[in-house]
Parts: C-alpha cells; sequence; structure tokens
C-alpha cells in the first residue's frame, strides 16, 4: 500500500462518499502534518451471483473519522466501498479495523428458517426473534485474530494448523482475555474487548435479514449449502485444494457439498466480505463473545447482556468442520471459558470511539 499524502482529501472524500458524491482534486486542502494514511486494500474475491450493499447506513449519519483526525492508536485509516476503517500494528502484524454504526436489527431467527433451533432444542434456541438496538458504534477487527498478531503480542502459537494467515485456534476464553490484555498494554487507549452475543449478530447481519449476509439458505445436504460456497469455509468446503500437510480426516463426512478427504482453518480473508467490510464472519472458526447466551424473549432490548458469573461463553459464527445449519447469522453455541479446540478463534471489537 502507498502512502496517501492528502489526509484532508482523504476524509473529505470520506464524508462526501456518505452523501453520495465525489470531490474534485480542486476541492482538496493542504495536509495536516499527522497519522499515517494507507490506500484501502482489496483482499475479497467477489462472486457475481451475490449481491451484497455497499456501504452501511450510520444511524448517526456520521462516523469516527469525519472530523479528519484517526485515533492516536491507529498506524493506517481510510475509506472503501463499505465505509470507513482503521488498523493497528503490532510488531510486522498489522490488523484493519471496521466502524460498525449503532442501529436496529432483528436478533434470532423466524420459524420458518431452515435448519433453525427451536425450543424444542434446548438451550440453543434461537427464538423468539425480537429487535435489538445497538446504542453504540465500535471498531471491529475485520477479520478473526491471525495467528501472525497473536504471535506478535503472546510471544507464541497455539494453533494446529500453523500458518501466520490464519486464524488463530485452540484459544480458550480466559486465553483471549489475556491476550486483549496484553495488546492493551502494548498500545495505549486501545481499550479492545470481545463483542456481545449482540453486538457479533449486529455486525454479522449488517443490515440483512436472512439466514446469511448474502441470502437465504437452502441446505441441500448436512455439509451442503450452495449459498456459503463464496462466503464461509465449512464442513463442505474446507478440504478443497487444502494446502497444509496437517489437516482433519474428512474423507468420511457426510453429504459434502464438495469431495475432499483433509480439511482445517483456511487463512483470513479469502471469501467475500460482508456488506460492513468485515470477513468468516461466518465459517472458519467459531468466535468467543464476552458474554454466555442469554435466553430471548419477544421484548425489544436495547444493548443486551448475556451471564457475567457462568462458566460459559457463547460462541458464534460456525466452523470450518461444521454442519451447514451451523454456519448461520443467528446459530447459537457455547462453550466452557478454559475450553480450547482447533475451531475456536476471536475476534476484538472496540466500544470506544
Amino acid at each position: 500500500m502507498t502512502e496517501e499524502k492528502d489526509k484532508s482529501g482523504l476524509l473529505g472524500r470520506i464524508g462526501d462518499a456518505v452523501r453520495g458524491r465525489k470531490r474534485s482534486p480542486k476541492q482538496e486542502a493542504k495536509p495536516k502534518a499527522r497519522a499515517k494514511v494507507q490506500q484501502p486494500r482489496s483482499r475479497s474475491t467477489p462472486a457475481p451471483a451475490i449481491e451484497i450493499a455497499r456501504r452501511p447506513a450510520f444511524a448517526t449519519g456520521g462516523h469516527p473519522l469525519m472530523d479528519g483526525h484517526p485515533p492516536d492508536w491507529a498506524s493506517g485509516w481510510g475509506d472503501d466501498r463499505q465505509g470507513v476503517w482503521v488498523e493497528l500494528t503490532v510488531g510486522d502484524a498489522t490488523q484493519r479495523m471496521r466502524w460498525i454504526g449503532p442501529g436496529r436489527f432483528l436478533m434470532g431467527s423466524p420459524e420458518d428458517e431452515q435448519g433453525r433451533i427451536g425450543e424444542s432444542e434446548g438451550r440453543f434456541n434461537e427464538g423468539p426473534r425480537h429487535e435489538v438496538r445497538i446504542s453504540w458504534g465500535f471498531w471491529l477487527f475485520d477479520t478473526p485474530v491471525t495467528q501472525a498478531l497473536w504471535e506478535a503480542v503472546m510471544s507464541s502459537n497455539p494453533s494446529r494448523f500453523v500458518d501466520p494467515k490464519r486464524p488463530v485456534e485452540r484459544v480458550s476464553w480466559d486465553e483471549a482475555m489475556a491476550f486483549i490484555g496484553r495488546i492493551n498494554a502494548i498500545i495505549p487507549d486501545l481499550d479492545l474487548v470481545l463483542p456481545t452475543e449482540a453486538q457479533w449478530e449486529y455486525a454479522c447481519r449488517a443490515g440483512t435479514n436472512t439466514a446469511t449476509y448474502a441470502g437465504p439458505m437452502e441446505i441441500l445436504g448436512t455439509r451442503n449449502a450452495p449459498i456459503l460456497d463464496a462466503i464461509a469455509w465449512y464442513g463442505g468446503n474446507s478440504g478443497v485444494e487444502f494446502d497444509l500437510h496437517e489437516g482433519e480426516d474428512s474423507s468420511s463426512w457426510p453429504d459434502k457439498q464438495y469431495e475432499h478427504s483433509r480439511a482445517g482453518t483456511r487463512p483470513d480473508g479469502q471469501k467475500k466480505l460482508n456488506p460492513w467490510g468485515c470477513h468468516d464472519m461466518l465459517g472458519n472458526v467459531w468466535e468467543w463473545c464476552a458474554d454466555d447466551m442469554r435466553k430471548y424473549t419477544a421484548d425489544p432490548a436495547t444493548d443486551p447482556f448475556g451471564s457475567r458469573s457462568s462458566a460459559r461463553r457463547a460462541l458464534r459464527g460456525g466452523p470450518w468442520n461444521g454442519t451447514a445449519r451451523s454456519v448461520r447469522a443467528a446459530y447459537r453455541f457455547a462453550y466452557a471459558r478454559d475450553d480450547l479446540y482447533d475451531v475456536i478463534g476471536f475476534r476484538c471489537a472496540r466500544v470506544r470511539p
């Protein structure tokens, strides 16, 4: 990425893009001596058959970069078709974060959604569907935490599928919190946290109301839902052209979308991003949430938060070996805080602007 010298011009273009206009080069102001600005990068391979909105509608009509002053901790910042972004850097590892504006959404799944977990199936019930208000915008990692970033912060790598570009896995909730504590100590005023279950689903849906952010899901077999192929690594495709010697024997998995014999995690950011610029919100690894699963009611809720005292924590997104039904925006799961498996990772949020 090249360094952008005209920071006032960039932020002007960000503001104008929100209002649907482009700024003429003559309007660009003389730059201030400020933080490094990097050109947006493209890491997705678009799937033409899927239409996804270009930019989120911010409930406040703005975002934290509109005044032309990125956070002091940001090593890069800018905008693209999905909205504004900032980056943080530790050592040689850089992580992009997306701004998720406040707003409302329907949490849970409708009764007619294929693959839905209902009340009869126990504590992972996805209903009743209800309105949730997210009152504060937040920054969210655009991918799960990579092994490169984990190693830069923790000087170790617990992962089974070793590759700096892949998500870190075999990380318990307690270890994820230790990582957050350490990176917050390295970068002053960073204040990362884990997203709540409600924040996670809001960011995953990104303004959509269907089973996935790419559209409704038709499940043709246990690990066969064609809509997932463009956006997620799951049990139906995670072994296609698998590139590591270390891998799980997947030859006996039933009803796969594609035949494969060895599977595991895949590098972050290879699948199509969601409307708000986040990759791998579905598939690749389960993602730890800050809270345990709360019991849903039909009543509207504002910034809901599950139990803080439970020994469990919610997991969202579905894993690389998952069934099709587990890789939906509404699907809920949970493990004990100290559990660690090769299907579990996490991504971080920053609730302060």
